[in-house]
């Protein structure tokens, strides 16, 4: 897929910022979130004919009050839609341009990553508002990139700002006794939008990849914007090593048919070492500065196997003690299937599969096809073909991937 252009990064590092001057000094998300898109759209046709004006931001911000201000006049005769818009302000103070003294220099970036995962929604409606409102994207890039047809993103989308009004959301800081859940909720939606970008599918052939949004890299892209916003956040910076020390191996995690490559048999000189040496310095920063929480651990697992410069030389007993911590500190049934390979490396496959067993009765992943994965694997890593060979199919079962499908069965023809 095709990276932005420098325009098309600048807007998208701008849309959070413009859109926040809007809801801090309006207040109604969806005609400020219109106007800003419709503001984006006309810097996107312009700007590359025209060249950048000496203040892009305050362009943005300049227009999309104007097109804002079209919206509400478009909107009179909804009953009570200007009242409810102006929250009593007089017409002339609704309808002016917004000069330097309206908050021209504040970045609300975070309070509006806040809104978009608010607690009233549900985590796709929060990916997909994110997306729109903190990344920028349009509807219809959301949409390609989720493979999903463009009216039922837009529906999502719509569903997800009615559902914020009716909670009676306000464009402001939580309480300090809500901050620490609704900051964990903006990392997990961005842990999930890397997540989708990571493990999707390649587009079709026949599909624009210009028109394609990268996940990974609006997903890489907003949780520097989190870094930059709260430096200090030690767990947010493990999320974003996380992120690069993850993405640094998506090079050789592919072959060229779209088949899965083991991390064992990728080829490491794949690997973007510039990511990994950000990833790796951010997650050593983080793990000495502070407590140590989930996603410092899992960076630090994804540091110990990207400094590995062969297979062979992974640090398995590190691996199964940082697995151990990750355990103690939030009990994850995907976490416990890592855990389950690294003491096969360290004390021999029938331990991993006495871990393994402890899964057996979890309802969350007792019929998931990455159970009967591992499973299969460790059982051929212990020599029993037979019972490895039964769980790939177990496993291929239950995968809709194909992709998946596809590694499920090399793996099942080579035994």
């Amino acid at each position: 897929m095709s990276s932005p252009g420098p325009v098309e990064d600048l807007l998208r590092d701008l849309a959070p910022q413009v859109l926040g001057v809007l809801l801090r000094r309006h207040g109604e998300l969806d005609l400020c979130e219109d106007a800003v898109q419709e503001a984006l759209l006309e810097a996107a046709t312009t700007w590359p004919e025209r060249g950048l004006p000496d203040n892009p931001r305050a362009w943005l911000i300049t227009v999309a009050t104007r097109r804002l201000i079209d919206l509400i006049r478009a909107e009179r005769s909804r009953r009570g839609r200007e009242e409810r818009f102006a929250f009593g302000a007089p017409p002339a103070e609704v309808l002016r341009i917004p000069g330097e003294d309206v908050a021209m220099d504040r970045d609300d970036t975070l309070i509006l990553m806040l809104l978009c995962c608010h607690p009233a929604l549900t985590p796709p409606s929060q990916i997909a508002l994110t997306l729109r409102a903190v990344g920028g994207l349009s509807t219809a890039e959301i949409a390609s990139a989720f493979f999903v047809p463009e009216a039922t993103m837009a529906q999502r989308i719509s569903r997800a700002k009615q559902r914020i009004r009716d909670a009676g959301a306000s464009f402001a800081m939580p309480p300090a006794r809500e901050l620490d859940a609704r900051m964990a909720a903006v990392m997990h939606v961005l842990y999930l939008i890397f997540n989708e970008g990571y493990t999707a599918p390649s587009p079709p052939a026949a599909t624009d990849s210009a028109s394609q949004v990268e996940l990974t890299t609006e997903a890489i892209r907003l949780a520097r914007g989190l870094y930059r916003l709260r430096p200090e956040d030690t767990e947010i910076s493990g999320l974003l090593a996380l992120m690069l020390l993850t993405e640094a191996r998506r090079p050789a995690r592919l072959t060229p048919l779209g088949d899965l490559v083991d991390l064992a048999d990728q080829d490491r000189t794949l690997w973007n070492q510039d990511l990994i040496a950000e990833g790796v310095e951010l997650i050593t920063d983080a793990l000495a500065s502070g407590p140590v929480g989930a996603y410092q651990l899992q960076a630090a697992i994804a540091a110990v196997h990207d400094e590995a410069a062969r297979a062979e030389d992974t640090d398995w007993p590190q691996i199964m003690a940082l697995y151990l911590m990750l355990d103690l500190a939030g009990p994850n049934p995907m976490a416990t299937l890592s855990l389950a390979v690294a003491v096969a490396h360290v004390r021999g496959p029938r331990a991993g599969l006495d871990v393994l067993a402890t899964l057996d009765d979890d309802a969350r992943v007792v019929g998931h096809h990455r159970l009967f994965a591992v499973r299969g694997h460790l059982l051929e890593m212990a020599g029993d073909r037979a019972a490895a060979r039964e769980a790939f199919q177990g496993a291929l079962r239950r995968t809709a991937s194909t992709a998946e499908k596809r590694y499920l069965k090399g793996r099942i023809d080579r035994i």
